[in-house]
Parts: C-alpha cells; sequence; structure tokens
C-alpha cells in the first residue's frame, strides 16, 4: 500500500501572512475521533506565533485545552469567525516528518481513526509539562574553610556536632547530594540535613532530572565472532552504512549467537550518530539481553515498556524526541516513539504473536516496523531461529534478503529430538508425566544438570467442576471457564481479569462437597514435580510469577547460579533465555496449540516448541527434548523431530496457497461487539443484507465469536478473505460506509487477524 501524502512536506515555517488573509493551521489532536479529514482541525495562528508542521501545541476543544501537533496548513471548510486560536507552541523540538508519516500510513492502513494513533506516540502527557529538577545539598558558599577542612580530618571544633561533620565529609570532594541519598552516605538522618540548610552550612541547589540510561560506547569491543558471524556482522554494518532502506531476515538455529552479530549492526549506527531501535516481543523478560547490551557497549539502553514508572517514561519520551537516547529496547508500543534520527530497526524474535496489538489501534508491530523502515529510509533486521511463513515469503519474492547462521556458536550441538506417544507411554492416574520422561528428568537431575518441564498453561487446572452436579465455573464476562489458581485460592478469568476466591459451595447446586480440578496447568503439574523429585530445586516461571524486570532478572539470576534444579515454566521461558547447564526439555502436551482452529496454529507450535527445544543443550554438555503427543504422526510433530524445518514449511505454504489465506491471501475481521445481544444480532444481520460481491473477495458470516461474550460484550464475527492483489481496506470502506464504528454495538476491524477467539 502506498503511504499517504504529507502536504506538510511543501510547507516551510509559517510567520506571516498576506494582508487580510486567515491564518489557518491544520492540528491534529491525539484522540480516537475522526470527525475532522484526516482528524484534523483547524485553527488560528496568533500574528506573533511561528509554527511549522511537528510542532506541538496547545489548542482549545470546548471547555478544555489539548495538547496536539501542527500536521499542515488549514484546509478545512470552517468560516474564519468561527476559528479559535493556537494558545500556545510547546518549547520541544517538532514531531520529525517521518514520525507524522507514519501516523497517517498506520491510520489508514489499520483503518483507525489518526488522533488514535497519534495518541500512541504521545503516549506519555506528563512529558509536554516543564522540565522539573531535583533538590540537591552542597556546602553553602563562603563556609570557613576551617570547619570544611576539619570535617575530614581529625579536629573536633565545638561548632561541629560528630553528625555535622559528616554531613560536610560527605559534600567535600563530590557533586551535591540530595537528602536521601547524602543522609546515607554521612550515617544521618533527615533530620540533621534540614538543620543544617537551616544553619546556613549547606545550601539547596537544583539538578536536571536524568535518565536511567546512558550513552553507548560503540567502540568497546565485543564477543570474539566466528568466521561467519563476522561476515554476516559486515554485511549488516554496511547496510546501516548505505543510508538506505533494507529488510534482512537474520535467520539462525537458537543458540547461533543472533543478538552478538547484530550488535555489530547497532555499534555501525551509533558511530553515525544516529538512534537504534530493538524490538523485543517480551521486554520483561530481557534480563539476559539487556546484561548482554550493557557487556557489548558499557551501559544500559533505554527501556519502553509497560513496568516503567510515570518518571521514567517522561525522561525516556523526551531524550528520544531530543536524541539523547541513542538506542532504545522495547515492547511493540517503542516503535511509535518520537525518534529524532532513527537509524536502524531490529525486530528479535519476528515470529512472535505478541507483536500484534489487539486492543485498541489494532496493528502488527514487525510489519508496522518494517513500514518504519521503508518511510525513513533506514535498515530494517528481523531475527528468527523459526522465522514466520509471512517473512519467508517475502525472502521468496526477492523483497527481503536473508542471511543465516546454521550452526550453534562454540561447537554446542542442537539437541536430540524424542516423541512420546502417550497412547502407549501413559502416564500414571492423576499424573501427567511419562515414565520414560521421569527416567529422563531422574538421570539428568541425578548428574547434576539443570532441566525444564515445559505446559503453555497458566494456573492449576484450566476447568473446575462441581464433584455433584457437574456445574462448570464460568467467567460471567466471557464465555471462557475459569481458571483455578490454586497457590492463591482463587479462580481467575484469562481473558478479562476477572478474578474470585474459590467458593466454598456449588453456586449451582449449593453442594459442599468440593470442585474437580479437570486437566494440568503448571502448578498442578508442579504439584507432581513436588512428589516425584522432592529434592530438586524448584522454580515456576509463568507469566504470574514474573511480575516485571526486576523481578524477571531475579528469577535468571537463580537459574544461572545453580539456585534452581528443575523449572517448570510457561511459553516465556522459551524466549531468548541462555543457561549453559540446561540439558533436558520435556513438553508435557506438545499438543496443546493444535486446537481450536487458527489457521496459524501448526505453524506457532512448531516455532514455540523448537525455540523451548532450543533451551537445552546450550553449553558444552548435550541436549535432549521429549514431546509428549497423543498423534506422534502428525507432520508438525514429525518435523520436529527430524529437524525438517524446511519441508514442514514447504507443506504448510502448499496448503496455505491452495486456500488462499495469508501469505497467498489476505484477510480482515469485523467484530461487531455490544451490551445487548439483540442488538448486536440487529446489526450483523444489516451488515449481511449488504455484503459486496466482487471477484476475489468472500465474506464470511455473520457467526458467533468462539469467544461469543468477552468482557460483557456480546460479539459477532465477519471474515473478509480478498485474492492477495485486492485491498481488504477498499472492500471495507464501501461496505461499511455510513454504518458507523462507534457506540453500542460498535463496529471493530482487524486487518490481518491473528487471534479468531
Amino acid at each position: 500500500m502506498t503511504a499517504p501524502s504529507d502536504p506538510a512536506q511543501s510547507v516551510g515555517f509559517w510567520d506571516g501572512a498576506a494582508a487580510g488573509a486567515v491564518r489557518r493551521v491544520g492540528v491534529m489532536l491525539p484522540l480516537p475521533i475522526g470527525g475532522a479529514p484526516g482528524g484534523v482541525y483547524d485553527y488560528r495562528r496568533p500574528a506573533d506565533l511561528a509554527l511549522q508542521p511537528g510542532d506541538f501545541v496547545e489548542v482549545p476543544l470546548g471547555r478544555r485545552s489539548l495538547i496536539g501537533v501542527v500536521w499542515h496548513e488549514g484546509v478545512g471548510d470552517v468560516a474564519a469567525d468561527r476559528l479559535k486560536d493556537v494558545i500556545a507552541r510547546l518549547d520541544l523540538p517538532p514531531l520529525p516528518e517521518v514520525s507524522r508519516r507514519l501516523v497517517d500510513w498506520v491510520a489508514n492502513y489499520c483503518m483507525s481513526a489518526p488522533g488514535a494513533v497519534l495518541r500512541m506516540a504521545m503516549s506519555v502527557p506528563e512529558a509536554f509539562l516543564p522540565p522539573r529538577s531535583l533538590k540537591a545539598w552542597r556546602v553553602a558558599p563562603g563556609l570557613d574553610p576551617a570547619l570544611i577542612a576539619a570535617a575530614g580530618g581529625d579536629a573536633k571544633p565545638q561548632k561541629l556536632s560528630p553528625q555535622r561533620r559528616r554531613v560536610l565529609a560527605a559534600l567535600a570532594h563530590q557533586p551535591p547530594l540530595q537528602s536521601a541519598e547524602l543522609a546515607r552516605q554521612a550515617g544521618v538522618s533527615p533530620g540533621v540535613v534540614k538543620q543544617m540548610s537551616e544553619a546556613g552550612l549547606i545550601e539547596a541547589v537544583e539538578l536536571p532530572q536524568r535518565p536511567s540510561f546512558g550513552v553507548p560506547d560503540a567502540a568497546r569491543n565485543g564477543h570474539d565472532l566466528s568466521v561467519e558471524q563476522r561476515r554476516i556482522a559486515d554485511q549488516l554494518a554496511a547496510d546501516v552504512a548505505a543510508g538506505a532502506y533494507s529488510a534482512t531476515l537474520l535467520d539462525g538455529v537458537t543458540g547461533s549467537g543472533k543478538t552478538e552479530v547484530y550488535f555489530e549492526a547497532i555499534a555501525a549506527c551509533l558511530r553515525q550518530g544516529r538512534q537504534a531501535l530493538v524490538l523485543l516481543p517480551e521486554i520483561a523478560l530481557g534480563a539476559q539481553w539487556l546484561r548482554r547490551f550493557e557487556m557489548r557497549f558499557g551501559t544500559l539502553p533505554a527501556q519502553w515498556h509497560s513496568e516503567l514508572t510515570g518518571l521514567e517514561r517522561r525522561l525516556t519520551w523526551r531524550a528520544v524526541l531530543q536524541g539523547e537516547a541513542q538506542v532504545v529496547v522495547g515492547a511493540r508500543s517503542a516503535l511509535f516513539l518520537p525518534y529524532r534520527d532513527l537509524g536502524l530497526i531490529i525486530v528479535d524474535e519476528e515470529h512472535e504473536s505478541a507483536f500484534k496489538q489487539e486492543d485498541g489501534v489494532v496493528y502488527q508491530a514487525r510489519d508496522m516496523a518494517v513500514v518504519r523502515a521503508h518511510l525513513g529510509g533506514i535498515p530494517i533486521v528481523l531475527a528468527s531461529a523459526t522465522p514466520s511463513l509471512e517473512t519467508l515469503t517475502n525472502v521468496a519474492s526477492g523483497k527481503y534478503t536473508a542471511l543465516h547462521l546454521p550452526d550453534r556458536h562454540g561447537g554446542a550441538q542442537l539437541p536430540a529430538m524424542h516423541l512420546i506417544d502417550l497412547r502407549r507411554d501413559k502416564p500414571a492416574r492423576n499424573s501427567w508425566i511419562s515414565p520414560t520422561l521421569i527416567d529422563a528428568l531422574h538421570h539428568a537431575l541425578d548428574q547434576g544438570e539443570q532441566a525444564l518441564l515445559f505446559l503453555n498453561r497458566r494456573g492449576y487446572a484450566p476447568l473446575t467442576l462441581c464433584r455433584k452436579c457437574g456445574h462448570r465455573l464460568q467467567c460471567p464476562n466471557c464465555t471462557a471457564w475459569l481458571v483455578e489458581h490454586r497457590f492463591h485460592q482463587r479462580l481467575q478469568c484469562h481473558h478479562c481479569g476477572f478474578s474470585v476466591p474459590v467458593p466454598n459451595s456449588c453456586p449451582q447446586c449449593q453442594s459442599t462437597e468440593g470442585f474437580a480440578a479437570c486437566g494440568p496447568g503448571v502448578e498442578r503439574l508442579a504439584e507432581e514435580a513436588a512428589e516425584r523429585f522432592p529434592d530438586a530445586r524448584r522454580l515456576i516461571l509463568t507469566s504470574d510469577t514474573v511480575t516485571g524486570p526486576s523481578k524477571a532478572a531475579e528469577l535468571v539470576r537463580q537459574i544461572q547460579d545453580r539456585e534452581i534444579d528443575l523449572i517448570i515454566g510457561t511459553q516465556i521461558i522459551a524466549k531468548g533465555h541462555h543457561f549453559p547447564d540446561l540439558t533436558l526439555v520435556g513438553v508435557v502436551d506438545a499438543d496443546l496449540g493444535l486446537n481450536g482452529g487458527d489457521l496459524r496454529a501448526a505453524e506457532r507450535t512448531f516455532q514455540l516448541l523448537h525455540q523451548v527445544a532450543g533451551r537445552a543443550g546450550r553449553g558444552s554438555k548435550p541436549g535432549q527434548v521429549y514431546l509428549q503427543t497423543y498423534d506422534p504422526d502428525r507432520p508438525v510433530m514429525q518435523a520436529l523431530a527430524h529437524g525438517d524445518r524446511a519441508g514442514f514449511l514447504a507443506a504448510e505454504a502448499e496448503d496455505r496457497e491452495i486456500a488462499g489465506m495469508p501469505p497467498f491471501g489476505r484477510l480482515a475481521a469485523v467484530i461487531i461487539a455490544g451490551s445487548k445481544e439483540a442488538e448486536v444480532d440487529d446489526l450483523a444481520r444489516d451488515l449481511a443484507r449488504c455484503i459486496p460481491h466482487q471477484d476475489g473477495v468472500t465474506i464470511l458470516g455473520p457467526a458467533p465469536a468462539p469467544l461469543a461474550v468477552l468482557r460483557g460484550k456480546h460479539r459477532r464475527r465477519f471474515l473478509v478473505k480478498c485474492r492477495r492483489d485486492i485491498a481488504p481496506q477498499a472492500v471495507l470502506r464501501r461496505w461499511l460506509q455510513g454504518k458507523g464504528r462507534k457506540g453500542d454495538p460498535a463496529i471493530h476491524i482487524d486487518i490481518d487477524p491473528y487471534s479468531f477467539l
């Protein structure tokens, strides 16, 4: 799709106007509304205010004022005498042109209100307030030098108590200190600091707030690279030096050193004085990545994720806009930060579905990162051990280039893969681990090695039944069963977050005979592991236990320092971790991801299990992987067992091409959601009556979504299936024109859907 034209490209500073002309500017507001053309509203520029495209301005809207961005010259048809004045221009660098073009492009492609996309680029309202400063303390000017000298020596002048002498000594030979740090270093209470300020012994100074990252050193030596790693690193560095758009797949097996290779591209970008962005699917689990970056560049990068404090977000956003944050690592939303001079984008684990944003503006961050690179004329690197079929298809068509790392670094070998047929090798009653896997675990633990049990299901059990009447405990807001979390004695919905204590009696029959847990979650698996391996030091690693980056770093440290023998984890353990002493991986339910009718189910299962298998044998000891399955003859299981990625993907591509499914066709989902089921059905029938008929376009539905009720909203779905050369956006605009997409019920659009729930 061609990026929308940018009227601002031909517009310079506006600092005057012809006599009698109205000084009109178009301002986009970060609001999820599309009333004005392109989401841009006309305002009058005061005669004494110079403005240019990208300037952040304060403007009135109704009875309030908002911060918006000057987008272009005013082009609306609002009468001149009805225009309101721009209140002020903020003292900030303008939003870069390429950022504005990205906003327009994403809004057009994803069929979202431009203001909603702009809001992602202006996601920190506090960043637009004047910079705040910190109060620190220094020795008061003019203080008797003898007192200062005595404070650091053995003399004890009558004027100074021991506490005051320690405070002066702490300040004598270093920059000003904040109250808490000064009190800590001097070993005194904050009250002593206050008393000394009142006595004129120390004075307050204002210090600017500083972000928690430094300046990376591109000249610092990295790890020794193999010949093949160096060749690829040099190629990526050359792409950066060329300063032009390119898209490269860095395809390397697990443990091949992809991170160290693309670090060299980041170093090349830094040498040019430009910024680099690294997108990770799970930034909260980036502890090892951050440590490796710090070792390579001597400091931490700027981080962007939901766990940052308000102050950290404010300082980081401004540092990105001002060009002070040279390397940013973050989750998908980091793509929309206002980079002053972005020179390189890395998308690590590019195949991960976590890059798909499902709420608000619905977009695929990997794909939009490619768009951002193209708009900015810069290189992008997509790194993965299990590339997505979409990316491989782009390589095959010549849109992307590919660089391969076929071997693990340092001579380590890929793990041996074993299929366990659960129809024959059955676990004991109320057990989930087969005898073969139990024996393998005993052997690994007896050898002093680490092991991992993988089950991609949180909680204790996915379904809870009344023992007397069989009633299933269901979420009141969603068409979903409540998952028992026994460690917390609660039932939880993993779709809307509803949580309630486990009831004492059945809500249906009031029986107090208790409830039966059906199926295993990681907590139940950990319970079995405790019984079978009582001497093993165990750790549960899920999104329930990893509550932020600091917690993640601590858990990773425990594993690295051999404080843990047996890890029980979900998919977050599969992403990028390097544990040299982990030699055994047991996948408890390899079939789990193959249910539900997702068109990418087999591909996702292959990617996930290949990635989790890649945690084994990354050091000097060989690795073993056991996959428990009820259908070992299924193609995806055979491909995993024999390491036949190419054969599996070829068959998968052929099936998708025959069916006209992505990446050989295009999809869009239309979801109608509302609080009243009858009104949702009425709107669905209304849309069904006017479905457009076009060659190469098939529209299926309406049908209840698999999650027919989600967060209290009834849901009906249409699926729009288009030939590859037909843009679904054009079809949807003709079909939905005048139907309205806000209110209740509302119409939601998902271009290139990943979730079919």
